[in-house]
């Protein structure tokens, strides 16, 4: 039977980029997807944009939360796939493929995980690259020095959830950071790469959106890094200097 997969989209007011969003989910050539949106309890026409793309959503729910990761935890709560990933509301697929390589890598039963490459577009052209994240093939040592996959990439299965648990709520940016480490380093779990891009990113997300959230990034960062027991401001500094090189390479076209 074809891999299930529980793609989980949580949004609150993006009517601008939604569409472009749930288009690239419904648009993917692998068929067996179960999409669950998330909405916050929007109030700027994003309800009617997810109306226009109602017929391929398996689970709807509006109302207010206490911020995006709680957002997320419902959706995994929902989820029925064999495997869980996200698509946020600013991202969209980088093909119509891109579920169809994933799936490849989880034929092999000792995947727990996928992941691929990402690029950042420009928020107001989402054709325009900026920024391109090569994230390279999975070494548990190199989470030591900073590294880490693009988690709008990152597919898990299903039980991981159940067995580690899901997003920590403590963390307001970095809980996505903490429940991979939680993962790939105090889990050992076994993760694949898929060496092309996947997923295209807005500039301007919740980590990068002002200075103030870039150094509230950094403590909870360094906070997920002590709690994880994978290494202290050494650690820090490296993923932050890592990124550096994303800003000169472009990506090799999508096949």
């Amino acid at each position: 039977m074809p891999l299930h997969i529980s793609v989980i989209t949580a949004v609150l007011n993006r009517a601008n980029t939604l569409g472009e969003s749930l288009a690239s989910v419904h648009g993917q050539s692998w068929s067996n997807v179960e999409h669950i949106v998330i909405d916050g309890g929007s109030t700027d026409g994003t309800l009617d944009v997810i109306e226009q793309y109602r017929g391929g959503i398996a689970k709807l729910t509006s109302s207010t939360d206490a911020g995006p990761y709680y957002a997320l935890n419902k959706g995994i709560a929902y989820a029925s796939g064999d495997v869980i990933g996200f698509m946020h509301a600013d991202d969209m697929f980088a093909s119509q493929h891109a579920l169809e390589r994933i799936a490849g890598a989880f034929e092999d039963p000792s995947v727990d995980a996928v992941y691929g490459d990402l690029v950042y577009v420009r928020k107001e052209d989402s054709s325009h690259v900026v920024r391109y994240w090569r994230a390279g093939q999975f070494e548990r040592a190199h989470l030591t020095q900073g590294w880490m996959p693009p988690h709008p990439t990152f597919y898990v299965r299903r039980e991981l959830y159940a067995r580690f648990g899901d997003f920590d709520t403590r963390y307001k940016i970095a809980a996505d950071y903490d429940h991979m480490l939680r993962l790939l380093w105090r889990a050992k779990i076994n993760a694949a790469y898929v060496p092309e891009v996947l997923v295209r990113m807005r500039m301007g997300g919740l980590s990068n959106r002002s200075i103030f959230n870039m150094v509230s990034k950094s403590r909870e960062d360094y906070t997920a890094m002590r709690e994880n027991g994978i290494g202290g401001l050494q650690t820090l500094l490296l993923k932050n200097v890592t990124k550096l090189p994303q800003f000169m390479v472009r990506a090799a076209p999508v096949r």
